[in-house]
């Protein structure tokens, strides 16, 4: 079930979406429009952007599914390549760099139309992207994905296909919770395995606001403003990252990852071990900036967890 319904919800929308692109193709590259970026400023953008670039997972995961195939993508963080929930749909998409360090030559040579840049705060980068094309930071750091969403598809001149992904979300958020109802209160700790040891992920992290709207709440340690993470924690600190649940993030599947930390004394303490409510999932989609497909195969790895044997919904 893991990811089921992302990515049947991908599917119909990529093939919906191929009339709208057939008719990309054939509109003319007139800029025609004013809209405003996350920080208020105004940008012209073309009607309909032909060859849009974007620099964030986020845009990434709008763009596909608001049925725009970009031409180019950074890859995602941890990563020389797309993330893997969304690898099987950017076959076409070129790649252009690193989050943090787009190669311009690469974007240059891809002739852009439209840069989403969502995340990105360099003033120097930013420069130097608006004198590529068109230029829309797309979010801003913590901003609620939906608002993200809504401000991509205005830039894609796609508004009409942005509302429905939104009823679908808050539809199975609704089923979700209700189902979840016997766990209201529960805490669920997100927790990003690296090198250097484990880090939570902060209280307005983009997981946590989709725990959120299920009513479930983040252990005390990991309540506090912000969308990125702490620092890696010692095995004294392990305690941290203590809930009823605990999801841990992995960029790529490593056995040694969470076996290694199954090995210490004080990890085999946790609440949530000794009731064998600990699960690893994907880091891009638990622990990075998410977006409406993710948001989705987070709600599968919730689903599939609660549903889990001796833990009924």
């Amino acid at each position: 079930m893991k990811t089921a319904a992302a990515g049947a919800l991908l599917a119909l929308i990529l093939a919906l979406g191929a009339c709208g692109r057939e008719q990309q193709t054939s509109a003319p590259p007139v800029t025609a429009r004013e809209i405003a970026d996350a920080y208020g400023r105004k940008v012209a953008v073309p009607a309909t952007a032909q060859r849009v670039v974007v620099l964030s997972e986020l845009d990434l995961d709008a763009a596909l599914a608001l049925q725009v195939t970009p031409a180019g993508a950074v890859n995602g963080r941890g990563s020389d390549r797309p993330p893997a929930y969304l690898e099987k749909y950017t076959g076409a998409v070129a790649s252009v760099g690193d989050f943090a360090q787009p190669s311009l030559d690469r974007i240059v040579a891809l002739q852009p139309d439209l840069i989403l840049a969502g995340g990105q705060s360099d003033p120097a980068m930013l420069e130097q992207l608006a004198a590529i094309a068109p230029m829309v930071v797309s979010f801003y750091p913590g901003e609620p994905w939906q608002d993200s969403l809504q401000r991509i598809a205005v830039a894609l001149g796609r508004p009409q296909a942005c509302e429905p992904l939104l009823q679908a979300y808050r539809a199975r958020v609704g089923k979700l919770r209700a189902a979840l109802s016997g766990h209201r209160g529960e805490s669920v700790s997100i927790v990003r395995l690296t090198p250097n040891g484990p880090m939570y992920m902060l209280g307005e992290a983009f997981a946590g606001r989709v725990l959120a709207d299920l009513d479930l709440t983040r252990p005390p340690a990991q309540r506090q403003a912000g969308a990125g993470h702490g620092p890696p924690l010692s095995r004294e600190m392990l305690a941290d990252i203590d809930g009823d649940w605990l999801f841990i993030g992995n960029f790529s599947p490593d056995p040694r990852g969470v076996a290694a930390l199954r090995d210490e004394p004080a990890f085999a303490e946790l609440r949530a071990v000794k009731t064998g409510r600990v699960r690893e999932v994907d880091a891009a989609l638990w622990t990075v900036v998410g977006g409406p497909v993710a948001a989705q195969a987070v709600l599968d790895d919730i689903e599939a967890a609660f549903a889990a044997r001796g833990n009924s919904l």
